[in-house]
């Protein structure tokens, strides 16, 4: 069978766990706006994980609103109260054989569900550190589908604590860590504050730092909800990513909601979506006054 997922590590643990329990013997790694767009054929053979639902799938876990929910049964479990799809996955299968993965898993609620500490941001260890080394919204460069799929198979053999040791993954740690520091200058020079609203705009920059997206809520502690603009691939069109701050908890606004208005999905704390370019720049205000109103 073929897993379809997103690249991140809630992607990722999810793919180490289904991997485990059913033949897999492809991992494909999408944006979650390509299956909403149909632009991947979907067939019985594909599990789908972490991305919307499609009703050609065999089978289908996540804990996201999406604009297009299953009617009726499906084969797979869904659950938006779930901290991450890593645990709808543990809890579908409930087997023994994933009891090794329990901290994995754990950690990976942790990182999804954003719950976090200033450590966690400033100096990451084991598998939180290996969440923003594999967060495409971390930036990191490099052929990243190749090393998600390694990296599973790593898991599977050796567990996190070792693989942070292959020289591979020592030179990303090195240059995140590098770059973390520019990355922190570069939210101070381009974000924007409107009430409780941090703005960040990367669509005028060509060469963004790679970076912990966290950091933004340490950068801004006065803000209780980001809003990240960039552009999508070929600038085709414009990608918003919101997330409640995971410090100052008081945003009432269910983001996943709000993202679904436009076509794109997420849970209460975080979302994304993508806007025609055309059209970005007034839905963004839009979007930026409902969060600043609650709304």
């Amino acid at each position: 069978m073929r897993l379809v997922t997103r690249g991140d590590l809630d992607g990722l643990t999810a793919a180490v766990l289904i991997s485990e329990m059913e033949p897999v013997e492809e991992i494909l790694v999408v944006h979650p706006q390509d299956i909403t767009d149909r632009k991947i054929a979907i067939t019985r053979n594909d599990i789908l994980a972490n991305v919307p639902y499609h009703p050609e799938a065999g089978m289908w876990f996540d804990h996201h609103a999406h604009t297009l929910m299953p009617e009726g049964a499906f084969k797979g479990a869904y659950d938006a109260a779930a901290p991450s799809v890593a645990r709808v996955v543990y809890g579908h299968y409930a087997s023994p054989r994933l009891h090794p993965y329990a901290r994995l898993v754990d950690e990976t609620d942790r990182f999804d569900s954003a719950n976090l500490t200033i450590e966690d941001i400033t100096r990451p260890k084991e598998t939180i550190l290996l969440g923003f080394l594999v967060d495409p919204r971390t930036g990191l460069k490099g052929d990243f589908r190749n090393l998600f799929v390694s990296l599973v198979e790593r898991i599977r053999s050796k567990g996190v604590t070792a693989l942070l040791g292959d020289p591979d993954v020592r030179e990303r740690i090195a240059t995140l860590e590098h770059e973390d520091r520019q990355f922190h200058e570069f939210l101070l020079q381009h974000s924007q504050v409107h009430g409780h609203v941090v703005v960040t705009d990367y669509r005028g920059v060509e060469q963004v730092p790679a970076g912990n997206r966290f950091l933004v809520y340490a950068a801004f502690p006065e803000c209780n909800v980001s809003l990240r603009i960039q552009w999508g691939p070929e600038r085709k069109f414009v990608a918003l990513n919101i997330g409640h701050s995971i410090f100052n908890r008081t945003c009432t606004v269910n983001v996943g909601e709000l993202c679904r208005n436009y076509g794109g999905g997420g849970h209460p704390g975080a979302g994304g979506c993508v806007l025609r370019a055309a059209s970005a720049d007034l839905a963004i205000k839009v979007i930026t006054m409902k969060l600043m109103k609650g709304m």
